[in-house]
């Protein structure tokens, strides 16, 4: 009987082509080296929904939850978990909106906007490292393909 334990190899097995041909398994490579890289370039314990949640309730004050997350595309019931996890870290408030006690408004704090200041400055030297092979033409383009397929991909979630 022969010995039928595997021999470490020095050399990791590659990925199968039929892994490596599919969008899917390539989109996923490309999150988790970002997440890796968030982490360490901008921030460890702001993870990206949040720092999204942040830019749009900067950019719309005010604004209830659920807008707040169909805008950074999130489903209500992340957008909670997000928005209290970020009000418990004094980054956010959440006012109960007059005419519809239901509704929850959301407004940075001071400390939430000094958190994003600093994140979005580090955000968008991470931005810069992450299309630093791609001149101009090829990064605007680079993203709108990104863009395209996230919205194709929407659709199809959508359509589920």
């Amino acid at each position: 009987m022969g010995d039928e334990t595997a021999t470490p190899t020095s050399t990791p097995p590659g990925s199968p082509p039929a892994l490596t041909a599919a969008p899917g398994y390539q989109v996923r490579r490309l999150y988790q080296a970002y997440l890796a890289v968030w982490i360490r370039a901008v921030d460890p314990t702001l993870t990206g929904p949040q720092f999204a949640v942040l830019q749009a309730v900067e950019a719309a004050p005010g604004s209830d939850q659920r807008s707040m997350a169909s805008a950074v595309s999130l489903d209500t019931s992340t957008m909670a978990d997000v928005a209290r996890r970020l009000e418990n870290r004094g980054l956010i408030v959440r006012r109960t909106a007059a005419d519809d006690g239901r509704r929850k408004l959301l407004h940075l704090t001071e400390e939430g906007e000094r958190t994003l200041h600093e994140a979005n400055l580090r955000a968008r030297r991470l931005d810069e490292r992450l299309l630093a092979p791609f001149g101009p033409e090829r990064r605007e383009d680079i993203m709108h393909l990104f863009t395209s397929l996230a919205d194709h991909w929407e659709g199809l979630a959508e359509d589920s």
